[in-house]
């Protein structure tokens, strides 16, 4: 896919992101743009500065399913998508992809783990800009790698390690 290693993140600057954040879940009391710009700012702390653009699109379980279906060949709605933009002439520098979150899900998720919801919705946002960001956990050597990260971030968040 292009992607050159994953780092570890860091603290570091502020990215300057763009968020283009899509609703298109009924679900009530979904996370404001603030606090996902926030997570998504947190899994791209390590990027010196340097400007992100990134689609975060919220929906809800037919459209879930659907995506997941035609795009991973699983049937059912799952938590997070990723769809990482491939470098093109004239695409924006930083331009990540989008990440596709499935609000009854993570709510189902949340309360089935006994999680703050807000905790697993922060997770989720990382997760998918981990992926982005040539992170996978196919292989268990890359899951703990990458949970590691996810870890790091999500606790400097202020939220509870999710895989504690």
């Amino acid at each position: 896919m292009g992607h050159s290693a994953p780092r570890r993140p860091e603290a570091g600057r502020a990215p300057r992101l763009r968020l283009d954040l899509q609703i298109a879940s009924r679900l009530p009391r979904l996370p404001g743009r603030a606090a996902i710009r926030r997570w998504a700012a947190a899994a791209l702390a390590d990027g010196g500065g340097r400007p992100f653009a990134l689609t975060v699109r919220i929906v809800d379980e037919a459209e879930g399913a659907a995506l997941n279906e035609h795009y991973r060949r699983k049937p059912g709605a799952t938590n997070v998508l990723s769809f990482g933009y491939e470098p093109a002439p004239g695409l924006e520098p930083g331009a990540l992809g989008d990440i596709v979150i499935c609000a009854p899900v993570v709510r189902r998720e949340a309360r089935a783990q006994g999680k703050a919801e807000a905790a697993h919705w922060a997770h989720m946002v990382v997760h998918g800009i981990m992926h982005l960001r040539g992170y996978d956990h196919v292989r268990q050597r890359d899951a703990a790698v990458m949970e590691a990260a996810e870890s790091v971030i999500i606790t400097r968040l202020g939220f509870p390690d999710p895989y504690a």
